[in-house]
């Protein structure tokens, strides 16, 4: 069995939290680098690692000289993703990008271009593509107990008032940092919208110079609406999703288990880690092909942000197609760079 050796630039909270638990649960991958400009702020991670043969420095430099490695991953503040993933791929490196990979399209077309002239791999990192909800409802889709579906509301509301604000950068906003997951899901169901609406405001401070507040409508063939939703000022949140189609409706109240784990240091490994709740499954009415009501509960189907390292392992090693195309990465930047592009 081959094994990928993986060098990470940045190691902070994301590192730690959505990426290294999973895949310290795998044995396809090897952590050989971290490069971080701040060693041992995290002391216990940082020699666990090393007690497992992981080596510790300030200099990308020390990433860009190592011909063994299969994989760079960026987990470093979005600001720096371009300019970090430009140099790694000039360099000859495979890179995950962590989300929101970058502001632009032209920024996106970039990379794109670089790793397609020299056959590298590059992806943004879109774990939530591997949410037990978003799953759940891909599911419900598939097997067609809605109908023909005419709405969808999906949101990833916060109770933060307090928050800090940022630089003022859109890349610091609710849209980019929420909204990126939200609309790859929505391009991964469904593709490219016909046309978008934008509500983006700034409601916790008036005179922020960052949003923390979008509801946006991607509208496609058939009469058809998705529409993207997030705020910090939720203290009851709304639902997570509610689907209404010609035959049916679906509704999910809770996000992901695994966030909520992760958030108390409960890691994958561990038993029940990630999995809901039944009080937490979602809830499917529908008409069946009597025309008889018909409520059902439907049980989770199982998160695994690993996953992704799991597809980039079959696309490095075997060949396979990436789990997030370069076009629909290309849709995603151009649906949030649009966002702004009228102020």
């Amino acid at each position: 069995m081959k094994k990928l050796k993986i060098a990470y630039v940045g190691f902070g909270k994301s590192t730690n939290r959505y990426h290294i638990p999973y895949l310290l649960q795998r044995e396809r991958f090897e952590i050989a680098r971290v490069v971080t400009p701040t060693l041992m702020k995290n002391p216990q991670a940082q020699l666990a690692l090393e007690a497992k043969g992981t080596v510790f420095s300030t200099g990308i430099e020390d990433i860009i000289d190592d011909e063994t490695l299969d994989l760079v991953v960026v987990v470093t503040p979005a600001q720096t993703h371009f300019a970090l993933a430009k140099q790694l791929l000039e360099a000859g490196k495979n890179v995950l990008l962590d989300k929101p990979a970058v502001a632009t399209v032209a920024e996106m077309e970039t990379l794109v271009q670089l790793a397609s002239d020299q056959d590298l791999f590059f992806m943004p990192f879109q774990n939530r593509r591997f949410d037990s909800d978003f799953l759940t409802v891909k599911k419900v889709i598939e097997r067609g107990y809605l109908g023909r579906l005419i709405d969808i509301q999906v949101h990833m509301d916060h109770f933060r008032p307090h928050a800090p604000q940022g630089s003022g950068a859109a890349l610091d906003g609710a849209f980019y940092g929420h909204g990126v997951h939200l609309v790859d899901q929505m391009v991964a169901l469904f593709g490219k919208p016909e046309r978008v609406h934008y509500d983006i405001r700034r409601t916790r401070l008036l005179d922020s110079p960052v949003d923390d507040h979008f509801a946006v409508d991607l509208f496609y063939p058939n009469q058809f609406k998705a529409s993207v939703h997030a705020t910090e000022l939720a203290l009851v949140p709304y639902p997570k999703w509610l689907i209404q189609g010609t035959k049916g409706t679906f509704i999910k109240q809770d996000v992901d288990q695994q966030e909520n784990d992760l958030k108390v240091g409960i890691m994958p490994g561990v038993s029940g880690f990630g999995q809901d709740s039944p009080q937490a499954y979602g809830q499917l009415t529908y008409l069946n092909q009597n025309g008889d009501r018909i409520e059902k509960t439907i049980p989770s189907e199982r998160g695994d942000y690993g996953r992704v390292y799991d597809a980039i392992y079959e696309t490095l090693v075997n060949g396979t197609e990436k789990v997030v195309s370069d076009a629909q990465m290309l849709q995603v930047i151009e649906i949030l760079e649009g966002g702004f592009k009228n102020g």
